[in-house]
């Protein structure tokens, strides 16, 4: 039995050695798919425009292909490029966003979501709008607030041309009043939050708060009763 085995021991090690190698080569090259979260970049915004619309940040990527090929993409390799370069204001569709994927051809995309991303651009716009003071407690028994002015009395806002019509003030954050019973300035922080405007630049104005007092007490002397005394 051994002596069988040991027969011609060199050409079965070495069909032994070839089995070996196509094994891992059929495994090397089998069909694989693999999911990733793929960045969506979104190039050459033209001057003067601004996109004015939620657009996902990610897209769900599934990529099928050769084992060997797929466990070399790294996903930090992976992006989606929209390119919006001579586009003008309004709203534009961008649809097989596969096609866009920046693989090797050998790889196939088998799914996207979403699928396609609608890019919304308007006109980047100025607008100055006067600051509002925000108060907020209560002075000082008997004390009032006399004049409130800021420093500037007015700020700019900027952003996409449709929201920032709407916007005729901007906010400082809440003064606390309570218990006061002086005059007084401080630097207040603005409070703005728009959706797709934001302010340029002044970020805090100076507030001065002018307190006027109860009038003073003018005090009296008691009056003495005198009594004439008649002889």
């Amino acid at each position: 039995m051994i002596k069988k085995i040991l027969e011609n021991w060199a050409l079965k090690l070495l069909s032994l050695v070839f089995a070996v190698v196509l094994w891992f080569f059929v495994m090397g090259e089998q069909k694989l798919e693999l999911q990733y979260s793929v960045p969506l970049e979104l190039k050459n915004v033209p001057a003067g425009l601004m996109v004015a619309n939620e657009v996902p940040s990610q897209v769900d990527v599934r990529i099928s292909g050769p084992r060997t090929l797929l466990n070399n993409v790294r996903p930090s390799d992976i992006s989606i490029a929209v390119d919006l370069r001579d586009l003008q204001p309004g709203l534009t569709s961008f649809k097989r966003l596969e096609e866009r994927l920046n693989i090797p051809s050998a790889l196939k995309v088998t799914r996207v979501s979403p699928s396609f991303v609608d890019i919304k651009l308007e006109r980047v716009k100025d607008k100055a709008v006067p600051v509002q003071v925000v108060l907020a407690g209560e002075l000082a028994e008997g004390f009032e607030i006399v004049n409130v002015k800021t420093s500037p009395q007015r700020v700019t806002v900027s952003g996409a041309e449709s929201e920032i019509k709407n916007v005729t003030e901007v906010l400082t954050e809440p003064i606390d009043l309570n218990g006061v019973k002086e005059s007084f300035s401080l630097i207040a922080p603005l409070d703005y939050r728009g959706r797709y405007t934001a302010l340029k630049g002044q970020q805090t104005v100076e507030v001065q708060v002018e307190v006027k007092g109860p009038p003073p007490t003018i005090e009296t002397e008691p009056k003495t009763d005198q009594t004439e005394i008649k002889n």
